[in-house]
């Protein structure tokens, strides 16, 4: 048993003693930590697992207490706000921002809390590679031919498998291989709108949809959205009724950064809304194995019936990001779509696609993403504990269902762009709210990444920022 499972026997012990009544406080995380001489993280992760079970409830800026009974339904948690509509389209130019933050954010000396992408450490690449290291020595000839669209037959057939395996029945001719997610963003967004054109998404917005609006010469509108349950469906008709949209943009499955997973009925209605305009929809499905529920997410694939859904997906986010392989199942878009790819990028390197096929076949994927899942979801706990406790009164945080991204709102007058330069000065990084938006509407909000092992290090830099964020109000 770790040392954090044994605290949480223990204490769950002393409460059905009686050492501790329902409604009392128990001892705080910092002076368990003190006493016990043990860190912070362990003590947090004991006192998750009581919470999780329903036996303590956390109330924020107060501690830990005994839950008055079994059945008592949870404190209520600090939304955060759904957000605001953007009444007018912009011409979007976030590209230099984000570029300046991802190289600051990649810099190997900074703890990486504003890090785009996942720990590398969770991830088999040693095992996909040695795969690769062997093919290239079985087959010592290559052709263009053998890398031109779709892509490699055994991995298309694999992600046909693994959609049937989760409950999508898709066809594998849809299927067309890019380099990475990204690509088939772009050759999506490529071929359904053209530049002038006005493009719907999400607010906030993973900045890669905005620069992909950005680099066709598009307009973006912002839509109003929910932090728990996504694009706010009435926001978007009154839009389609007023102005002329060439296509919407979304994240259902854990959006980057609110990390919600929209409803499968709001997913159904979604749909149906954007079919009866004819507007196709730019599904990024790029974290939909990443779930912290029971059950596969479902898309908005299976539900599309018009073949006005072009549904992109990668192998970034769960095997490795060294080989960017992604696809796209681009409806009746599809030979758009593999026309456009081999007029931008002709091919799809083989080498990555057969590792990482071979890989999908022998080396229990499944069981790779149970373990990934878990130690995510208990990460997520763990930073929202954490901001909860250590960042100033009136922050909120986002409500993570999967991914490995945390949204913070932080009170008004807190700048995340003086707190991205503050924190980049003490070594830490941050993602500052102003690159998901095309307005200066999140200021005041910053994304943090929880996929990185806990260590003193990361605890000590959420305390900074924390304390850099509340020394920021009183300027």
């Amino acid at each position: 048993m770790k040392l954090y499972e044994e605290l949480a026997k223990e204490i769950e012990g002393q409460i059905r003693r009686g050492v501790f009544r329902p409604g009392e406080r128990v001892p705080s995380v910092r002076q368990t930590s003190q006493h016990r001489q043990i860190s912070i993280t362990t003590v947090l992760r004991a006192y998750l697992i009581l919470e999780s079970k329903g036996i303590i409830q956390s109330r924020p800026q107060s501690g830990y207490f005994v839950r008055l009974g079994a059945n008592d339904a949870p404190p209520p948690v600090q939304e955060l706000d759904v957000s605001k509509p953007i009444a007018v389209s912009a011409q979007v130019d976030v590209s230099r921002l984000v570029l300046s933050t991802l190289r600051s954010i990649g810099s190997d000396e900074a703890v990486p809390l504003g890090s785009p992408y996942p720990d590398p450490g969770l991830y088999p690449f040693q095992k996909i590679n040695r795969y690769a290291h062997l093919i290239g020595r079985r087959k010592t000839q290559w052709g263009v031919t053998d890398e031109l669209p779709p892509g490699n037959p055994d991995l298309i057939r694999q992600i046909a498998r693994r959609y049937l395996e989760n409950g999508i029945a898709v066809d594998p001719n849809e299927i067309v291989v890019t380099v990475g997610a990204t690509e088939a963003i772009n050759l999506c967004l490529q071929a359904v709108a053209k530049p002038g054109d006005t493009v719907a998404v999400e607010s906030p917005t993973f900045y890669a949809m905005l620069h992909a609006i950005e680099r066709m010469g598009m307009r973006a509108i912002e839509v109003a959205t929910h932090p728990r349950e996504g694009i706010d469906l009435g926001a978007l008709a009154q839009i389609l009724d007023k102005r002329k949209i060439a296509a919407c943009m979304v994240m259902p499955n854990f959006q980057n950064p609110l990390g919600f997973q929209m409803p499968d009925e709001k997913k159904r209605e979604l749909v149906k809304l954007l079919a009866k305009h004819d507007v196709p929809v730019i599904e990024n499905d790029v974290y939909h194995e990443l779930y912290f529920g029971d059950v596969h997410p479902s898309a908005l694939k299976n539900y599309d019936r018009k073949g006005l859904v072009l549904h992109c997906g990668s192998f970034s986010k769960t095997l490795t990001s060294a080989y960017r392989i992604g696809w796209a199942m681009p409806g009746r878009y599809r030979e758009q779509v593999e026309k456009l790819k081999f007029l931008n990028t002709l091919t799809t390197p083989s080498i990555p696609q057969l590792a990482i096929a071979e890989y999908l076949k022998q080396d229990g994927y499944e069981h790779h993403l149970r373990k990934l899942r878990k130690g995510l979801a208990q990460r997520a706990k763990l930073m929202t504990t954490m901001v909860t406790r250590f960042f100033p009164e009136g922050t909120r945080v986002s409500h993570p269902m999967g991914g490995y991204v945390l949204w913070v709102e932080l009170p008004p007058g807190v700048d995340s762009m003086q707190l991205y330069k503050l924190a980049l000065e003490h070594g830490i990084t941050v993602g500052p709210g102003y690159m998901f938006s095309t307005t200066d509407g999140y200021s005041h909000c910053i994304r943090l990444n929880y996929s990185y092992a806990w260590s003193p290090e990361i605890e000590s830099a959420l305390v900074t920022v924390g304390k850099l964020a509340a020394a920021s109000m009183r300027r």
